[in-house]
């Protein structure tokens, strides 16, 4: 298919399927003497998709947004709840009565509506989805002042596997409806414009994530991009030694986790070590997927450690504390949702207990000045992992500048 022209197949709000246009044209119909915002124009409406219109108006439910459905009154007079536009209802009698229009709402109650519903942000992909799901959620982050008091409240859509040019049209379709944020990752680059194309005609806004990148590195390294998703079957190598190399990872951290096997110490990348609901499990689950193997020791009052903690390379273990007020309520919970015992209470989640075993893995780390101490309050489990990992390539790398290295 060609970047520069699209033909749109029939789908909702479209523009009549012998219609061609392009990206420097406005679409129109083959009657060009009759203007296309004239009044007397009759809308013509094709068949939408039922699963899409489904999950539209399943997301408007949620969101508290109004639907223009007939309500049947007293007397079988059915309503209509929103004010609908001039000619957009057959006046037809339906079900023994009529439509009665209500009178133009004011601007302050469609205000009011579109402030209650929450901004649909479309995302599509032709591979998993991954990137563009954690690129939009790193961005909507700095806008957490008003999506946590729903000041600004927004819903994301996830396509993932769009690699069909009618199912794009017809994403696109439903996002015009919803006047949707769509982004979206396409390897191919003249499917990627015609998604660009598309937006354009229906008035959609959209951002491409990956394209820019592509470009910029093609220019660099002076090479073409293969135009083809990660897990294209013409791609090679789709399960190289990097992807065998994170299962291993991986089925070693689970192995090792709580301290079990420290005879098996020397052969992990990095070694966590803290007191209990620290953390040491979800942050070593994370860090093995990214390919390292991880050992967790914790530390508990009159449990002695493994003497071959100490003697492990002091440039991969990595001591974690946390707030004992925090930690107390953590314990708290844990205590009463596993219905501990009085006797357990006291020897796990008591206050003063907390503050004694936080002082005794304190002196522990002291016999060990160079284990980086982390702090973990208040961070989530990405940041924690961010500062492990480039303390540990500065020490391995001995890096002028801090630095996550890695070769391709």
């Amino acid at each position: 298919m060609s970047s520069s022209t699209l033909t749109i197949p029939p789908a909702s709000h479209a523009p009549p399927s012998n219609v061609v246009v392009s990206p420097h044209s406005e679409p129109r119909s083959p009657n060009s003497d009759v203007e296309p915002s004239s009044p007397r124009t009759p809308r013509r409406l094709a068949r939408s998709n039922s699963q899409l219109s489904r999950w539209s108006m399943a997301r408007a439910v949620r969101s508290g947004k109004k639907l223009s459905r007939p309500v049947l009154l007293p007397g079988n007079e059915p309503y209509q709840s929103d004010s609908p536009s001039p000619g957009s209802i057959d006046e037809k009698t339906r079900g023994g009565g009529e439509f009665l229009l209500q009178s133009p709402r004011s601007d302050a109650e469609d205000a009011a509506d579109v402030g209650a519903a929450a901004k649909s942000i479309y995302l599509v992909s032709d591979g998993t989805g991954w990137t563009v799901e954690h690129s939009v959620s790193a961005a909507l982050g700095q806008f957490e002042h008003c999506l946590a008091d729903r000041g600004c409240p927004v819903s994301t859509h996830l396509f993932s596997g769009v690699d069909d040019m009618d199912r794009l049209i017809e994403i696109i379709a439903q996002a015009s409806k919803e006047e949707a944020l769509l982004v979206y990752t396409l390897a191919d680059p003249s499917f990627a414009a015609s998604a660009k194309q598309a937006c354009e005609i229906w008035g959609v806004v959209s951002l491409d994530i990956l394209g820019p990148i592509t470009e910029a590195l093609s220019s660099h390294l002076g090479v073409s991009p293969s135009g083809l998703p990660r897990w294209a079957p013409q791609r090679k190598r789709q399960l190289g030694e990097e992807y065998f190399k994170r299962i291993e990872a991986i089925e070693f951290t689970i192995k090792q986790d709580d301290g079990a096997l420290p005879e098996n110490l020397h052969k992990a990348d990095l070694i966590l070590t803290g007191v209990s609901r620290t953390g040491k499990t979800p942050l070593s689950i994370y860090l093995s997927q990214k390919g390292y193997k991880v050992a967790n020791v914790p530390i508990v009052m009159n449990v002695d450690l493994p003497e071959s903690l100490f003697e492990e390379d002091e440039g991969k273990v990595f001591a974690l504390t946390i707030n004992p007020v925090v930690l107390h309520t953590i314990r708290r919970a844990r205590a009463k949702s596993l219905s501990f015992s009085d006797e357990m209470r006291c020897t796990y989640s008591d206050m003063e207990h907390v503050k004694r075993e936080l002082e005794y893995a304190t002196k522990i780390f002291q016999r060990k000045p160079k284990w980086p101490v982390i702090e973990v309050t208040g961070r989530a489990i990405e940041e924690t992992a961010a500062i492990i990992l480039r303390l540990y390539h500065d020490r391995k790398k001995k890096c002028l500048m801090p630095r996550i290295s890695r070769r391709y």
